[in-house]
């Protein structure tokens, strides 16, 4: 087995994002949104889903293709209508 090569994830969090929101990669519990706003994460070569969910807003639902180039990500969370 071959090493796998790796990227860096780093994301900047929209203003009104409330950054306890929980972050998820591939079905994964990874830590909060500022925690990843703070450390970013590195993820294997490969497609990978992230998704950030928080009580009151619209869950964020992306695919990320881990290839050469770090991943930069802007996330915004909407709230929910009454």
């Amino acid at each position: 087995m071959g090493l796998r090569s790796a990227v860096d994830l780093k994301v900047q969090v929209a203003p009104g994002t409330p950054k306890n929101a929980l972050v998820y990669i591939d079905e994964h519990y990874i830590g909060t949104l500022a925690a990843l706003e703070a450390k970013g994460v590195r993820l294997p070569e490969g497609e990978h889903r992230l998704m950030v969910e928080k009580t009151g807003y619209f869950p964020f639902d992306r695919i990320v293709i881990s290839e050469v180039k770090a991943i930069d990500l802007k996330i915004e969370l909407l709230r929910l209508p009454d």
